[in-house]
């Protein structure tokens, strides 16, 4: 099978989890992050899943999956072991044409999760299309050891720089030449040494006066 890669927006949208474990609790804990509305339902809970409901906006409803749940949701995740339970849950996200993802189980799911870095607004996704989730995870891993933190503040301030810059009157299709340069002076290895005085410079030569690392960073 070949699947199509995409981004969703579930900021604010409904979604469920179908079980009580480590892996649901993980689920639940990346839904949340991302702004969904997010109800976990199992009759039983992990002690994880028990600290993300104090923590979090996540909901726990401690009781068997019924099809109701499924009401006004937007997607669902099934993390559990039970072959039956899991194949009822997918056929009632597809009579209703819900997204619907079983973990560990591609055959019956119509989307899958990749092997995800995160860094600030900075997001590297990693599939094997379902065939081998422990390789996703190992070149995750890998490739965690080349993007640290700096990635996060170079985006922070390049969204900042052109936020504005929009407010200056720029035309968009100016900005291009400007982040390129920003970009081939090596921008990012300032940033990933705390070169601050070389970074405002850089920003004044390339983008005028009123850039502040600082100042933009922190917006």
């Amino acid at each position: 099978m070949s699947f199509y890669p995409v981004n969703l927006d579930i900021k604010n949208r409904g979604c469920l989890v179908v079980g009580g474990g480590a892996v649901a609790s993980r689920k639940a804990k990346t839904l949340a992050e991302c702004g969904g509305i997010v109800t976990v339902v199992s009759p039983k809970f992990s002690e994880a899943l028990l600290a993300l409901e104090k923590t979090s906006t996540v909901t726990l409803i401690c009781r068997p999956y019924e099809t109701s749940d499924l009401d006004g949701k937007f997607l669902v995740i099934v993390a559990t072991d039970n072959e039956e339970l899991n194949r009822r849950v997918n056929a009632d996200a597809e009579s209703r044409n819900m997204l619907c993802n079983i973990a560990d189980v591609p055959d019956i799911c119509n989307f899958i999760l990749p092997s995800i870095i995160r860094r600030g607004d900075l997001v590297i996704a990693i599939s094997t299309s379902g065939k081998s989730p422990a390789f996703a995870k190992k070149l995750r891993k890998d490739l965690e050891k080349n993007f640290g933190d700096e990635y996060a503040r170079f985006l922070t301030l390049m969204g900042a720089a052109r936020k504005k810059l929009l407010s200056t009157a720029h035309a968009p299709e100016a900005h291009k030449p400007l982040f390129e340069r920003l970009i081939n002076y090596n921008l990012l290895e300032l940033i990933k040494n705390n070169r601050k005085e070389e970074i405002n410079r850089l920003l004044c030569d390339v983008l005028g006066e009123g850039y502040d690392y600082d100042e933009l960073v922190k917006q």
